[in-house]
């Protein structure tokens, strides 16, 4: 995973730096040493530090990073996640992309962190999906699980997911669902099937068929209470839709196994934090 987490880096300063930071070139000499404070400005979740590492590693090998806190942890206004201390101008370069990294993804393990605390009295995990910024899934879904849930999916190559769409095409669920069993062009014959229900009748096919996972879109709580009396522990249950911090709790209690959120990421704050450089003193020449 790190190297897909280096890619990503890397794409993010050629993004923001591209030719070369000019107005850095212009008015700070690559000898000024200086040190960048990480502070933080929200009380929250901090994620991103290690990934805020790797990019000022790849602008420049020589500035060192010191860590006074670590993915994961609880973090309130004021405190200090990191110092970066080296050439002023190396830091200049490599500010923003780290902050945008370390903002976004705090803002995401926040946010996570919250919705898992109000279903801790319960069997449920609450799950990210695809929604996810293109390009940063990888990143997203890191911060998801520093904040203490955990990932669905990570694309359309490591599970099946019958959706609507599929089972119109298909015929029926249980059409879908033997497809899904009996293909033969997959380097994996041991993906997951998962099934997406809009009604009980439904629900009874996706059973019936042997799906391992059976999703209740959009159901009301008594209905999603009879399903998941229904199923009776013979397949994993998601429920889907309609889920945010006023809903989450009662969905929860209804006996499912997993509560997907959206939200996660594609509706994420990102928490406030900045980066406060201050001068050095000049390298000996």
């Amino acid at each position: 995973m790190i190297e897909d987490i280096i890619t990503t880096v890397i794409t993010a300063l050629n993004e923001d730096i591209g030719a070369g930071d000019v107005t850095t070139k212009a008015t700070i000499p690559y000898n000024i040493l200086g040190k960048g404070i990480f502070l933080i400005k929200d009380d929250g979740i901090i994620a991103g530090i290690d990934v805020a590492e790797q990019v000022f590693k790849i602008v420049d090998k020589d500035l060192v990073f010191l860590r006074s806190k670590k993915d994961g942890d609880l973090v309130k206004n004021g405190d200090i996640a990191a110092i970066v201390e080296g050439s002023a101008a190396s830091i200049l370069t490599a500010e923003r992309t780290a902050l945008n990294f370390m903002q976004r993804m705090s803002g995401i393990a926040t946010m996570a962190f919250q919705f898992r605390d109000k279903v801790k009295h319960t069997k449920a995990k609450i799950i990210d999906t695809r929604k996810t910024v293109p390009g940063l899934r990888i990143i997203d879904k890191l911060a998801v699980r520093i904040g203490g849930c955990e990932n669905h999916r990570m694309g359309l190559y490591d599970m099946f997911l019958i959706k609507d769409n599929h089972i119109a095409v298909a015929g029926s669920i249980t059409k879908a669902v033997k497809a899904c069993r009996d293909c033969k062009d997959l380097k994996s014959t041991n993906f997951l099937i998962e099934v997406e229900t809009t009604n009980l009748l439904e629900v009874a096919e996706a059973l019936q068929s042997g799906a391992d996972i059976i999703m209740l879109d959009n159901f009301e709580l008594a209905e999603m209470a009879k399903a998941v009396s229904m199923i009776n522990g013979k397949c994993k249950v998601e429920a889907s839709g309609g889920v945010n911090f006023y809903t989450v709790k009662d969905i929860a209690e209804t006996g499912v196994d997993f509560i997907s959120v959206g939200a996660l990421t594609h509706s994420v704050k990102a928490l406030d934090i900045s980066l406060e450089v201050e001068l050095s003193r000049i390298h000996a020449r």
